[in-house]
């Protein structure tokens, strides 16, 4: 058997498959406007490289020998799919096509941030389905984006990794909120609490997303050198209002979240003695995806949602 060539010509393909179909060199040579010695010349190489004449003489012009024909159909495929990877990109018709995006978020982010979010993405592309994947410590959401079990990341960091593409959602500033009737808040304005106060009332913190990371809040204090008296770890954030509820703890988060909450049980917000930075959310995704117009249109319907959160 003749050697496989070391580089695959596409031109001799081209010129394999109209030989097989034409069955006239004359005619192969007009159709790619090239001299008829030229095909002649690469029709003797792929004899050279399949060990098969390919055409022969019959008794009305030339006709594919049996290995020739078997040569057709794959010449064919290989010339297709060639063209689709060099074709431009079809656009993305939400309301025709069908998806399946996979999103992941924490639950700290406002209450009305995620529902507005499927409430957009179901009026732009009723066909598609939406998945809603959690954040915790053990999620390498890194390699998940990476491998494409993730089309998109939302979350707060300080400093995004930065071999991911991102853009910038909101700012949410951060406030301290507790029960508006436990002692510390009977006895303390709201715009009275101290440094000291704050860092030694008993606080819940949600648990951390990554490991060894210690999150915005006691990030920020660490590096003023100064650590707060966390009592509770919580993995289920969105359950956290209902413990200020029925307790002396405090919460320090963005005042988006706290807002829902504050209209159905009696909280009671404090003026921060620490100025923290806001908290920055920003949606996280992977070069493999970034041109992609489904991925597109997913993260414009995110900035639509948060922006809606910014205009309340």
């Amino acid at each position: 058997m003749a050697a496989l060539p070391q580089h695959l010509d596409l031109h001799l393909i081209r010129i394999l498959y109209l030989l097989l179909v034409e069955k006239n060199v004359s005619r192969v040579a007009l159709k790619l406007n090239q001299p008829q010695p030229s095909i002649s010349a690469s029709l003797r190489k792929l004899r050279e490289l399949t060990g098969d004449p390919i055409l022969v003489r019959g008794a009305r012009g030339m006709v594919p020998t049996q290995h020739g024909e078997s040569l057709l159909l794959p010449a064919k495929r290989i010339l297709d799919e060639t063209e689709n990877l060099f074709l431009k990109k079809s656009p993305f018709v939400p309301q025709i096509e069908a998806r399946t995006f996979h999103v992941a978020a924490p639950d700290y982010l406002d209450s009305q941030f995620l529902p507005n979010l499927v409430a957009l993405l179901r009026r732009g592309s009723p066909n598609s389905r939406v998945k809603i994947h959690s954040l915790g410590p053990r999620v390498d959401y890194v390699r998940l984006l990476s491998d494409g079990d993730m089309d998109l990341v939302i979350a707060n960091w300080d400093e995004p990794p930065e071999h991911l593409h991102m853009s910038k959602l909101f700012e949410d500033p951060i406030t301290c909120v507790m029960r508006a009737d436990c002692p510390y808040a009977l006895r303390t304005p709201s715009d009275a609490m101290t440094l000291d106060d704050y860092l030694t009332l008993p606080h819940v913190a949600p648990t951390q997303l990554m490991p060894g990371y210690l999150g915005v809040i006691d990030d920020f204090l660490d590096r003023q050198g100064l650590q707060r008296n966390v009592v509770v770890e919580s993995a289920y954030f969105g359950l956290i209002p209902n413990m200020l509820a029925q307790t002396d703890l405090v919460l320090t988060t963005g005042r988006q979240f706290v807002r829902q909450y504050e209209k159905q049980m009696p909280l009671k917000t404090y003026a921060l003695p620490v100025k923290f930075p806001a908290m920055r959310f920003y949606q996280l995704w992977h070069e493999r995806v970034h041109q992609a117009p489904e991925h597109k249109w997913l993260r414009e319907q995110v900035a639509a949602a948060a922006k809606g959160l910014t205009l309340k």
